[in-house]
């Protein structure tokens, strides 16, 4: 394990390539809002939301209106409600047929929005279409060899889980420790085997994190992305968007968690510096040794319960795209290059992906952005 990346490294470099490369065709072609101004070709569109906010809530609004329940019961996860309306995407309201004077909130019925059904009708076609992108690109037997390794394993899943990453709760957890309770999983159906790749590296992935989180007191989301990086020498607060990947905002949450536990400090580089650097203290030290070996413990109990088989395949498909998860040296950087209007073409270009997506309340972007 000391030599190999962590399994769930591997399919967080994997999905959080696939969401980028959806998100820049949605933008690209979706009258949209963003903080750079109006999309060119229309003067007005609902605020830019990443993938997960199709797959949570636009995919299952109906033209007719449909409950907050019904949505949070298809999706089985749930989203941003006030976000989604705020953005422009939908709206919710009591159903006027209901008697009762005070309905619960879930059952309050949700419309698309003019903008809602823009996006919706944009992003659904592209699940295939960036999927068969992959397969051009990366060989169609490859990809094939991806999705039925995730599948072998996605069906053997116990629990019902959604088919993208949920919103990380509080303390940045995304699997049950974050107070939701995913229900028994239904025996698998043929269409099933068909499932966009995307749902599939998500469900293994939050399969991964739930087993993760049930034995750990810090989120995999903190763990990989900020913890991992981490040492008891000093990192740059500044530098540390470029080597985990992930957003200073998602940053600044994960360092607050990690200093109320004491388990890092920020403190000047040097004495009258005005740089600033992240450090792990000795219990923050431990920590980082709990969880890779913990990331091996799981990936062993994997083996025994998937199949060595299984999950060496799986590694196989997952390694050769990944090299050693640098631009140099990744395949998957070459389907993650925005378009010249693109919002992510105005940032420095990353050096890495997330270790973990960092699904945020702010729009679901699977670094934090």
């Amino acid at each position: 394990m000391s030599l190999r990346f962590p399994l769930s490294a591997l399919l967080s470099h994997a999905l959080v390539a696939f969401i980028i490369e959806f998100d820049n065709e949605v933008e690209h072609r979706m009258p949209h809002r963003t903080t750079e101004g109006v999309s060119s070709f229309l003067l007005s569109g609902p605020w830019l939301v990443s993938m997960v906010m199709w797959v949570n809530c636009l995919e299952h609004v109906e033209d007719a209106g449909v409950t907050v329940r019904e949505i949070e019961r298809r999706a089985r996860t749930r989203t941003n409600w006030r976000g989604m309306q705020r953005w422009g995407y939908i709206r919710i309201a009591p159903d006027p047929n209901d008697s009762r004077p005070k309905p619960p909130a879930r059952d309050w019925v949700v419309r698309v929005k003019p903008g809602g059904r823009s996006a919706r009708d944009v992003g659904r076609p592209l699940f295939d279409e960036v999927e068969q992108r992959w397969r051009e690109r990366f060989g169609e037997r490859e990809v094939q060899h991806l999705r039925d390794s995730l599948w072998t394993i996605a069906q053997q899943i116990d629990k019902a889980l959604p088919d993208c990453l949920p919103i990380l709760g509080y303390g940045l957890f995304s699997g049950e420790r974050k107070g939701v309770e995913y229900g028994p999983a239904e025996p698998a159906k043929g269409q099933d085997a068909h499932l966009p790749l995307s749902a599939l590296l998500s469900r293994v992935l939050l399969a991964f994190a739930i087993d993760f989180e049930s034995e750990s007191e810090i989120s995999l989301a903190i763990c990989a992305n900020l913890l991992r990086v981490l040492d008891e020498k000093g990192v740059r607060v500044r530098d540390l968007p470029r080597v985990s990947g992930v957003s200073k905002e998602s940053l600044s949450m994960a360092m607050g968690i990690l200093r109320k536990r004491r388990l890092a400090v920020i403190d000047s580089e040097k004495a009258g510096s005005r740089t600033k650097v992240a450090r792990l203290t000795p219990e923050g030290r431990e920590a980082q040794e709990s969880y890779r070996k913990l990331l091996g413990t799981i990936e062993k109990r994997w083996q025994a319960r998937f199949g060595e088989k299984t999950i060496g395949a799986l590694r196989e498909s997952l390694e050769a795209l990944f090299g050693d998860g640098t631009t140099q040296a990744s395949r998957l950087f070459r389907g993650i290059e925005p378009y010249p209007d693109g919002w992510r073409a105005s940032r420095p270009k990353p050096e890495t992906l997330p270790h973990y997506p960092m699904v945020l309340h702010r729009g679901g972007f699977p670094d934090g952005s």
